[in-house]
Parts: C-alpha cells; sequence; structure tokens
C-alpha cells in the first residue's frame, strides 16, 4: 500500500484454480505470451513504483516520539520485510502462473483461508486510501492552514477520494494519464532530503536533536515503530500479484522483489532518520509536513513549500493508483469465485464501477466515523490498521511456505524453512506492535467478511446444484 497501484489492469486475468498446474510446471497451453509484457527492469520499476508513494510522507512525524527506536523499527521492519519478499519470491518461482497470494494460500490451506486473505487485502486497499488521502491533505494544508482543523481535513479527504473515484469510474485512461504524471514527482522529496542530509554530514553540521542512550532502546517501543514503518514498506506482493504479465516470472518476479524491496527500504531508512535525529522532536511531532519542515530548517522555505507540493501530489498519486487497484481487485476475485458476483458487472467501458463506488463509501464511512482525530492521528490510525488487514495477508503466506513444504508441493529447503520461519514471527510480533485499538478494529473488518462467504457459498452451491429432471 505504500506505492501507487500500478498493477490493476493485469489482475483481470484470473487464475481458474481447477485446471491443475503443479507447483513448478510449465505454463497451461492457453497462456497468452504477448500478455507478457514486463521484463526484468519494467518489473522492478512496477515494484519499486508502488512502495514509494505516501507511506515515508508524514511517517517522521509519528516516529519521532520514539526517538532512536525509529532507528531500530526500521532496521527490524526492513529486515522482516526482506523474509517476507523471500517468501513471495519462492512462492512465486515455484508456482509462476498462479495469481499470487490468493492462490498460494488457498493451494496450502483451502478457499475459506484464501477468502479471508482476499477479504483482509481488499480492507487494507480502501482503509489504506484514507491514510493515503490524509496525507496528500496533510501536506496540502501547508499553503492553505485551514485545512489542518479536524472537520476540515477529514472533508477534503473525501472530496479528493471521490474525486479520484469519479476520474477512474469515467475512464481507465484518465486514471492512467494522473498516474503517469506523478509518477516522476514522487521521487522528488526523497532526493531532497538524501542529499541534503548527506550535505551536512559532509560539513559536519548533521547533530542530532537528541544524544543516542542504550538506556532509552526499549523492545516495546521498537516494537510499535516497526508497526508504523511497516505501512512504508506495503507492497512486497505486487510483483508476484502480475506474474501472469511477466516474461519468465519465475526468475524475474523473485529478483524484482528482492531488489525492490531492498531499495525501498533503504531509501525509507535514508530519508526518514535524518528527519527524526536531526530536528527537535517537538517541531517533527506536531508538524503536518515533516519533509518540508527539515528542508526549512535546513536550506530555504521557499524549496520546502515546492518539497510541500510535490509530496501532495505524490500521495495523490499514489491514491489514484490503488483507486484503481480497489476496484480492479473485487473484479478480478468475483470472476475467480471468490467475491460475490456482484463485483463482476462492469460499465460498457470494463471498468469495475461497483467495486470502485462500494470501496471508497466504505473508505467514506471510516473516515467520517473518525473525523474529530487530528490529521496526524488520524493517518497513524489509518496507516496502523491497513496494516494490520495487510499483515494477514503475510503471515498467511509465510506459513503456507511452511504448510506446502510439509506437504511436500514444495521442495524442503533449510534456508527457506528458517526465512519462512521468521516472517511468520515478524508478522506475528507486528500485529502485536499495531496496538489493540489497530488489531481490534481489524479483527471486526476481517469478521465482517464471513458471513459474505457463507453467503457466497450457498448461491454457487444452488447455482452448480443441477436441475430435477422432468417427470
Amino acid at each position: 500500500m505504500a506505492g501507487g497501484g500500478g498493477f490493476a489492469k493485469p489482475l483481470r486475468i484470473a487464475w481458474r484454480r481447477r485446471t491443475s498446474i503443479a507447483v513448478g510446471s510449465l505454463p497451461p497451453a492457453s497462456a497468452e505470451p504477448e500478455a507478457r509484457a514486463l521484463g526484468f527492469w519494467l518489473c522492478l520499476a512496477l515494484v519499486v513504483g508502488n512502495f514509494v508513494g505516501s507511506g515515508i510522507y508524514l511517517l517522521p512525524a509519528q516516529l519521532a516520539p520514539y526517538g532512536w527506536n525509529a532507528l531500530w523499527g526500521w532496521i527490524v521492519t526492513i529486515a522482516g520485510a526482506m523474509c517476507l519478499a523471500y517468501v513471495f519470491a519462492r512462492l512465486a518461482r515455484a508456482m509462476p502462473f498462479a495469481p499470487g497470494p490468493y492462490a498460494y494460500v488457498e493451494r496450502a490451506f483451502g478457499s475459506l483461508p484464501a477468502f479471508v486473505v482476499a477479504w483482509s487485502y481488499w480492507v487494507s486497499l480502501w482503509v489504506g486510501n484514507v491514510a493515503i488521502g490524509t496525507a496528500a491533505i496533510s501536506y496540502l494544508s501547508t499553503f492553505a492552514p485551514a485545512l489542518a482543523a479536524p472537520g476540515a481535513s477529514a472533508a477534503a479527504t473525501i472530496a479528493l477520494l471521490w474525486l479520484l473515484t469519479l476520474v477512474n469510474c469515467i475512464s481507465v485512461r484518465a486514471g492512467g494519464a494522473v498516474q503517469a504524471v506523478t509518477v516522476v514527482i514522487k521521487l522528488i522529496p526523497l532526493v531532497v532530503v538524501i542529499l541534503l542530509a548527506a550535505l551536512l554530514m559532509a560539513k559536519g553540521e548533521a547533530h542530532p536533536a537528541i544524544a543516542y542512550r542504550q538506556q532509552d532502546i526499549s523492545l516495546s517501543a521498537i516494537s510499535a515503530a516497526g508497526a508504523l514503518t511497516l505501512w512504508a514498506m506495503l507492497g512486497i506482493e505486487c510483483a508476484a500479484i502480475v506474474s501472469r504479465r511477466v516474461r519468465d516470472p519465475a526468475r524475474n518476479v523473485p529478483r524484482a522483489t528482492l531488489i525492490g524491496t531492498a531499495f525501498a527500504g533503504l531509501v525509507y531508512l535514508l530519508t526518514s532518520t535524518p528527519i527524526t535525529t536531526l530536528l527537535p522532536i517537538e517541531q517533527v511531532a506536531n508538524s503536518n509536513a515533516p519533509f518540508a519542515l527539515f528542508v526549512e530548517h535546513y536550506w530555504n522555505p521557499e524549496i520546502a513549500r515546492f518539497v510541500a507540493l510535490f509530496a501532495a501530489v505524490s500521495a495523490a498519486g499514489t491514491l489514484n493508483g490503488f483507486t484503481l487497484l480497489q476496484g480492479e481487485l473485487p473484479l478480478a476475485m468475483a470472476r475467480d469465485g471468490t467475491f460475490p458476483r456482484w463485483f463482476a458487472k462492469v460499465s460498457r467501458r470494463e471498468i469495475p464501477v461497483r467495486g470502485l463506488i462500494l470501496s471508497s463509501l466504505l473508505s467514506t464511512i471510516l473516515l467520517a466515523a473518525n473525523a474529530s482525530r487530528t490529521m496526524s492521528g488520524l493517518f497513524a490510525f489509518m496507516a496502523l490498521l491497513a496494516t494490520t488487514a495487510a499483515l494477514v495477508l503475510y503471515l498467511a503466506c509465510a506459513l503456507a511456505v511452511l504448510r506446502l513444504q510439509w506437504t511436500g508441493a514444495m521442495a524442503r529447503s533449510l534456508p527457506l524453512t528458517l526465512i519462512a520461519g521468521l516472517g511468520t514471527i515478524y508478522a506475528l510480533w507486528t500485529l502485536r506492535g499495531a496496538g489493540p485499538e489497530a488489531t481490534g478494529w481489524g479483527t471486526v473488518l476481517l469478521l465482517v467478511g464471513i458471513p459474505v462467504y457463507v453467503a457466497m457459498r450457498l448461491t454457487n452451491s444452488r447455482a452448480a446444484r443441477p436441475a430435477a429432471s422432468p417427470e
């Protein structure tokens, strides 16, 4: 969830579960070679582009109260994300023609756990869109301070959500144009902060606001910071999801997943750490635009305004991408028989309007229910809630590797078993760090999906029941 949604269109290709595809087998004869437009570099760009988005722009404000614990939170998160990236890489290598996480979990555990994973991922999309929209409005408040008020920020975020929903309902091309404009802009604030921090260090002007003291480091603080930092790393699974559009997926998807995850983690570490350690904690924690604050403090207020504008545009581009995806995912799952058939209807332009509108409506309800929070508090809560929902997917896939090895569906490997075990521990540890409020809300949102699953199974069983023979 951390970056733009550039992989929505390939999700239209559903994996036919009843077509027995053995692990490691060749593609079925019906595979479409002309659809495999993504080589390694485009696949890598997809992974990096989906990582780099709004996730990083407000995190320094949330991490500042944790002091140097935030640095350790990043280190643990990057290590955990690399374990999960390796899990997805090996699953993609074993099942290169399956459409990603849902298929992996179904192969290992059956239809109900697979539905829970698909449902939780969809929940993480429309919940995460609230956090992304909040980040965009937060940086725009640099130019219009009135937007910083709780009620005004919620209203502006809702307006932005529905504007981009309308754009994507009218035309996929229009949504793609918005994405193309923002793809380069999103890198500018990150590059500026990295270069400015490097220059400060070279001149010997990089003085920490607080000294590093071992007694200030605690496991609970690292755990809480780690739950926040994972928000920026959501998207590990995106290359696996589009594997059917990748040339030589058994080779290119694992490489792109591992390299993209490592690159994004390094960039985040190099941008967030200077902001949280080289500025007074109170200033960063109370800032609606911490990247702009850093540039203003160490360089120029006018340049800082440009950084704020670029960050806002980047977040809007990220929101546009995931708005597109929040409609495409239910469409693909409905066509595959996993989601209700109601989601399978599209407009004359082949746009999943129903999924788009319902997802944005749920985002709006959730946002309205929490409108009294400050922008910083709203962002933190929604980011943790989206992370909690996504962690269900990550935990299930790590367990799927262990299960598939146990049953012999995947070749047994001690390194893979150890890394999948570490990924499982990391996912559970991060769920604990998210706190009772986010995990409680996340549990409720997941439980809502169970009646949907039961109703869908009953409907499908009636539709599949043969008609009685006429007497």
